[in-house]
Order: structure tokens, then C-alpha cells, then sequence
């Protein structure tokens, strides 16, 4: 009879392990970037470091060192730093040399012109809102063309740090 009680619970304990293993159902999850597009740009580019990406970015060169000295005196001898890089744009716009897609490369496939600029000028890829923006606004006016996203681009607030 002894045995028969021991034998009772020993069976329950072997039992119970089988009946509660059963594998949980594992679900994949696809990896989201939560931050938003430029979270790590905090430090302010200086007059120099401006003016030789600005170059870099337009002329696919580097800037002389004698070049870059005189642009950082006229940005800092200038007051108003915006004035003086909207100056510095447009020069750079109106010299030979300067790499811009054609506006008719440009409308062939904007969001190849989008992805482009984006990572030209902000070295990062566009969101999904910013790439629907760029599309809408260059399809609906004739009057966009590339040198005047790339003077966008190169005057907007993120592209002043890094």
C-alpha cells in the first residue's frame, strides 16, 4: 500500500513536465528606426569646414587651402553668416565646374534625384515624408530646378552641423 502512495505522486511529477512543455510560438519583428532622420547632428560646422563641404559637395574637388582662408575672412568679416553663405552658394552656383544634374535628369527620375541630394548634401536617406514632399513639389512646378534644391539644401539648418 506504501508503494502504492509513493507510486501515485511519482507518476504526477513524471507526467507533469510533459504535459506543461510545449514550445511558445516565437514572432519575428522587423527592426524600426524610432529617432528621427538626423538625431546626431549637434555640433555646428565651422566657417571652414562649411565652406570646403560646400565645395566638395558642388565640385566633387577639394578647396586650395588659399581659398578656403580667404571664404572663412569673408564669413567672418560679414555679420550676418547666412547672407555671407548665400553669397558663397552663389558664386559657387556660377562658377564652371560645378557638378548639377540637367532639370531634364532631374524629372526623369526624381526620386533617384531626391536620394541623390539627400545623401550629397545631408549624408543620410530621405524619410519616406521628405522623399513624397520633394516628388509633389517638383512635379507640380516647372520653375524647380536642381540648382535651386542644391541652394536649398546646402542653406537648410541640418546642413550646418554635423
Amino acid at each position: 500500500m506504501q508503494r502504492r502512495h509513493l507510486l501515485l505522486p511519482l507518476l504526477l511529477l513524471a507526467a507533469l513536465p510533459q504535459s506543461a512543455c510545449r514550445k511558445e510560438p516565437i514572432y519575428e519583428l522587423d527592426q524600426v528606426d524610432l529617432r528621427p532622420p538626423s538625431p546626431n547632428k549637434d555640433q555646428e560646422k565651422t566657417n571652414e569646414e562649411y565652406a570646403a563641404i560646400l565645395h566638395a559637395n558642388l565640385f566633387q574637388t577639394a578647396l586650395s587651402a588659399n581659398d578656403l582662408f580667404e571664404l572663412a575672412q569673408c564669413i567672418e568679416s560679414i555679420g550676418d553668416k547666412e547672407l555671407a553663405r548665400e553669397v558663397i552658394i552663389s558664386n559657387f552656383m556660377n562658377k564652371p565646374g560645378v557638378i548639377i544634374p540637367s532639370d531634364t535628369v532631374m524629372r526623369a527620375d526624381i526620386d533617384a534625384f531626391v536620394q541623390g541630394t539627400y545623401n550629397r548634401f545631408l549624408v543620410r536617406d530621405p524619410s519616406e515624408a521628405e522623399r513624397t514632399w520633394f516628388r509633389n513639389m517638383i512635379e507640380a512646378d516647372p520653375n524647380v530646378s536642381p540648382e535651386l534644391v542644391y541652394f536649398s539644401f546646402a542653406l537648410s539648418n541640418e546642413y550646418l552641423y554635423y
